[in-house]
């Protein structure tokens, strides 16, 4: 059985994972941005070894809540599920003077990981709203051009996936992976969206778990268990540099091989 954290866990796609995998048998721990959802996460999954909290839209809970997970650990999967979505009207800045957008869907799985022992497996969920991004990495905080949200959250998603590819160019020893879990039907997806929490859930579970040849790959970009082509520009290791500086430049934290 395998040691594995999800951020993200006290609701949504991330709880659904992390009920799957602790009834599965595997040592879950989950991740709450508060004492209150924390509780609401313990509720949720009551097999889970623990919880660790902190916001990610704050670096400084960001590097406390990567000490938890080090004490917590070691983790044989990570599953970088945390994230916030788009359509603001207008830019939100988090307390370190950040857009929250970028912040916490980007810049905080890049300090984690930077911060946290590499596990056997990483995990970083995005959308299929990655395909719309656009790698703006002179301008990643909008402070020079027209805001728009939308835009914002797939730029986000964009740097999601060059993320994990990095950190799998980066890291031979480890398996790092980027899934799009469809649109599901969360307090984030919206009551629109067209598919269910168990679709949402699969590959990561899958790709956390499974020995099957198709899932311990590396570096690739995922969706229903079937590796798919991201965006080019995922692909493109001098933007994965650029991306690594920028995130190191803002967290003083550079990403260890």
């Amino acid at each position: 059985m395998a040691t594995i954290l999800v951020t993200g866990s006290s609701d949504g796609i991330g709880r659904h994972t992390a009920e799957v995998l602790a009834a599965d048998g595997h040592q879950v721990t989950l991740h709450a941005r508060s004492e209150r959802r924390a509780e609401d996460a313990r509720r949720a999954v009551p097999q889970a070894r623990g919880v660790i909290v902190g916001d990610l839209a704050s670096l400084a809970q960001t590097r406390e809540l990567a000490a938890q997970a080090v004490g917590a650990g070691p983790f044989d999967v990570v599953i970088h599920n945390a994230g916030v979505g788009g359509g603001q009207a207008a830019p939100a800045v988090t307390e370190d003077g950040l857009e929250r957008i970028f912040q916490v869907n980007t810049l905080a799985p890049y300090l984690l990981t930077a911060l946290m022992p590499s596990p056997g497996r990483l995990i970083y969920l995005t959308s299929g709203l990655e395909a719309d991004g656009r790698a703006r990495l002179d301008d990643p905080q909008w402070r020079g051009r027209p805001w728009d949200g939308m835009q914002a959250y797939s730029d986000s998603k964009l740097y999601d996936v060059m993320l994990a590819f990095a950190v799998a160019r980066l890291r031979p020893g480890t398996l790092s992976n980027a899934v799009d879990p469809g649109w599901i039907r969360t307090r984030l997806g919206g009551p629109d969206a067209t598919d269910d929490l168990p679709e949402g859930a699969d590959t990561q579970v899958w790709l956390a778990t499974s020995d099957e040849p198709a899932a311990v790959v590396t570096g690739h970009y995922f969706k229903r268990r079937a590796s798919l082509r991201a965006n080019p520009q995922a692909y493109d290791e001098s933007l994965q540099e650029q991306l690594l500086a920028l995130c190191a430049d803002l967290t003083g934290v550079k990403l260890p091989a």
